[in-house]
């Protein structure tokens, strides 16, 4: 894995601008390496005078060094130009103590470049989902030309809306006409709840469940066309095919054992369940 480059120029004693020789190095390096970004300049100087002193000739070799870059080198704009004076570890050779290193980043690594530097970067917080405002009533115009009016359960829908990939959720009040696929007319405003929320959730996909009481088999596969009667009113109302699915199981999955004890059992077992498929 690739780091930070390097390269440092080094100064006479007491001076804060190159020599000849350095600054034609200096030159050489900048027309080699365009597309480089430089993110740090540190200058250093060698033991020879007092603290201050030295470090403020340090500063002013970070200076010279940044004058003559500046234009003509990316350079982070959180650079920091740090200069270590006397109180930096010294080398042997005092020439080496007098210098300014220059560290970049090669073209090739910029886009790891706060990676590099081990610079972590806060990932930003998701942003809350704005919350959907269902409505909770809707007035549907009859054929007869007369208006009917459901109250709807803002609160199912928004569990429904919620509701993640295979959890199950009971449409409850959902009541047929007695042996039929034909939905009670008090019953449907269950169906546009159903509905608003999948025109609302474009993301949704059900799977539509219809379940039987009272009796030991299904012979006139009535769960199966509750579920599907339910299926074709939000396919007639513009919801895709594919977001749709539904099937009947039957007595074959019962809340309570067959022959239920009471009317409260055989209406747990008489029920249509929608179960998320997608969301």
């Amino acid at each position: 894995m690739r780091s930070q480059e390097q390269i440092s120029f080094y100064f006479d004693t007491n001076q804060f601008d190159l020599k000849k020789s350095e600054a034609t190095r200096l030159n050489q390096w900048m027309a080699s390496n365009k597309k480089v970004k430089i993110v740090a300049i540190n200058g250093y100087t060698d033991e020879d005078g007092t603290v201050g002193f030295n470090d403020t000739l340090a500063q002013k070799r970070v200076d010279f060094i940044f004058q003559q870059v500046k234009n003509q080198i990316a350079i982070r704009e959180d650079f920091k130009s740090r200069s270590f004076g006397k109180l930096h570890q010294q080398a042997n050779d005092k020439s080496l103590n007098r210098r300014v290193t220059v560290y970049y980043i090669l073209e090739a690594d910029l886009a790891r470049e706060e990676e590099i530097l081990g610079i972590k970067t806060e990932e930003p917080a998701p942003k809350p989902k704005p919350k959907k405002q269902f409505p909770e009533a809707i007035v549907i115009q009859n054929p007869n030309g007369t208006e009917s009016v459901y109250d709807l359960n803002v609160e199912f829908m928004r569990k429904v809306d919620a509701a993640q990939p295979g959890e199950k959720l009971q449409l409850e009040n959902l009541n047929f006409q007695l042996n039929t696929f034909a939905i009670v007319n008090e019953s449907r405003g269950k169906l546009y709840e159903l509905l608003i929320v999948m025109q609302q959730n474009p993301e949704l996909s059900i799977d539509i469940q219809g379940h039987l009481c009272c009796m030991t088999n299904d012979r006139n596969n009535l769960s199966y066309q509750r579920a599907k009667a339910i299926s074709n009113f939000l396919r007639a109302n513009g919801i895709e095919n594919s977001r749709v699915t539904f099937q009947g199981f039957g007595v074959t999955k019962p809340i309570y054992p067959i022959p239920e004890k009471n009317e409260e059992e055989r209406a747990a077992n008489r029920r249509v369940e929608i179960q998320i498929l997608k969301n």
